[in-house]
């Protein structure tokens, strides 16, 4: 167990992206981490990367299943002795029309987007009410407004965002503050990969500061809702997308998107 002094964060979906940079922004400041993700080999790597053995725990566990969420759980507290903050961020997505949308893909981007953080909150709450502490979800603009191909993801988002209220209302009492935060488009792997010129061109032409968003932007933000300049802060979602929102421009090239945000 290191010390018991030390603050603890866990954050899921942790393997890359912005996952990742929230679990270094967290490390660079002192605290301990635990990484969760499904993905092992990935998670392997990412934990090997960051090197710092003593201030990290290697979670391979799915936030789907209730048995994962609270097996993590019990390893942080048998390391580290405290969890101060949770960073609900494991999600997967899949994109296209409602008619080809099977209901299996319904079913599973429900299951890790909106019930992951509900199974990882239950199992964090009892450890973190003995200290207080943040819960952080990151939910998407596409909780926010509605475009084309995402009738599953989006609805999974806009309802994590509420559970995100929610629980800031009941669990206020014990001290846990519960808030999100929206991205916009971030250069991840996954955007980089599914993301053509045009479309970048797009999404350039339709965000009022002209770029995406950079994984340790939202990490800051992340960090900020986590740390002690955010105490009287709950029940709120940061929209971290460069004014996209705010813009509420919708141009029929992004229809063809098929990245995150």
């Amino acid at each position: 167990m290191t010390d018991k002094n030390t603050k603890v964060a866990l954050v899921t979906g942790a393997a890359r992206g912005i996952g990742l940079a929230a679990a270094q922004r967290f490390l660079g400041a002192g605290w301990s981490v635990g990484l969760l993700d499904n993905n092992t080999e990935t998670l392997a790597a990412a934990v090997r990367a960051v090197d710092a053995p003593a201030r990290t725990l290697e979670l391979p566990f799915d936030v789907s299943k209730p048995e994962d969420a609270d097996q993590a759980v019990a390893l942080m507290r048998e390391k580290f002795g405290r969890l101060d903050a949770l960073v609900n961020n494991a999600g997967i997505a899949h994109f296209g029309p409602v008619m080809e949308t099977p209901l299996e893909a319904w079913r599973e981007i429900m299951d890790v987007n909106l019930t992951g953080p509900f199974l990882m909150t239950k199992a964090a709450v009892p450890v973190m009410r003995e200290t207080g502490g943040a819960i952080v979800n990151i939910t998407s603009i596409s909780s926010l407004r509605a475009s084309t191909l995402r009738v599953a993801y989006g609805t999974s988002k806009a309802g994590l965002a509420h559970l995100t209220k929610q629980l800031a209302v009941e669990l206020a009492s014990y001290g846990i503050r519960v808030n999100a935060v929206a991205p916009g488009p971030v250069d991840t792997a996954m955007a980089l990969k599914v993301h053509t010129t045009e479309i970048r061109a797009d999404y350039h032409d339709a965000i009022p500061l002209n770029r995406y968003g950079l994984p340790e932007e939202l990490a800051d933000a992340i960090f900020y809702l986590c740390g002690p300049h955010s105490t009287y802060i709950t029940g709120q979602i940061l929209a971290v997308d460069g004014g996209f929102d705010a813009a509420g421009i919708g141009l029929p090239t992004l229809r063809r998107d098929m990245g995150n945000g």
